[in-house]
């Protein structure tokens, strides 16, 4: 027996759907104007490449500040012993610890959003893999989470930096901000994100890179955008003058 579908989902389906090709301003006011849950939900950004993640030469992996933040306090935990540690603490890390951090993170504690060490913690790091790793939280060097500079990374991640990596079907998926953001926090936010990955295009690159983009809040319809449209963004969204 087939059941009923709620009209205010089916509402929110069709309205998405009549706006699968929609231009990104109209995409934001839609997903902005959708019914949705009573908590203040997330908008994601997902986008579809046409990168062979098989081969190490067509994955992305790499880090971009938005310009906006994300809208949430990020919680950073940060594996450094010492001066390093204090200077954590002063920076206004949330966690700071060394095998004592370790061992809570073994027994399951992951209560934070970024992981930061130093290079000489790496070797009592490197067995918390099994944890972070599925989390996307292990610290990395090549995005400047295992560092000796542990008060600017904690800035960063203070301020919006976000990690962004191509999953196993070769997918980005990253938040904008929160649906409470301005259409234009959102719009800044989601340029810098295609600019980064146009700018971070891996060299083996084939055939077409950016074959889908979706927007989407945490509860609600995704709602599609052209993807070809991938340079001056905030231009080409800028209201018409009115004369």
């Amino acid at each position: 027996m087939l059941r009923a579908v709620p009209a205010m989902i089916f509402d929110a389906w069709s309205r998405s759907l009549a706006l699968r090709s929609s231009n990104l301003r109209s995409a934001i006011s839609l997903l902005k104007s959708l019914p949705g849950p009573k908590f203040n939900e997330t908008v994601e950004v997902h986008v579809r490449t046409g990168l062979n993640v098989r081969h190490a030469d067509e994955q992305l992996r790499g880090t971009i500040a938005l310009p906006n933040g994300l809208g949430k306090e990020v919680r950073i935990a940060v594996f450094a012993q010492g001066d390093k540690a204090r200077e954590a603490e002063e920076a206004g890390a949330d966690v700071v610890g060394a095998e004592d951090l370790a061992k809570r993170v073994e027994e399951g504690f992951t209560d934070f959003d970024v992981a930061i060490a130093t290079p000489d913690m790496m070797p009592v790091v490197g067995r918390l893999g099994r944890v972070l790793g599925p989390q996307g939280k292990m610290p990395n060097p090549k995005v400047g989470t295992v560092t000796m500079d542990v008060k600017k990374a904690i800035q960063e991640s203070k301020a919006g930096k976000v990690e962004y990596r191509t999953d196993r079907t070769a997918n980005v998926h990253l938040a904008i901000g929160k649906k409470d953001f301005t259409d234009r926090q959102l719009l800044e936010n989601y340029a810098a994100i295609i600019d980064e990955l146009i700018r971070a295009k891996p060299s083996g690159a084939k055939g077409r890179y950016l074959r889908t983009i979706t927007l989407a809040s945490t509860m609600g319809p995704g709602v599609k955008v052209d993807p070809s449209r991938t340079r001056d963004i905030l231009e080409e969204t800028a209201p018409a003058n009115v004369a």
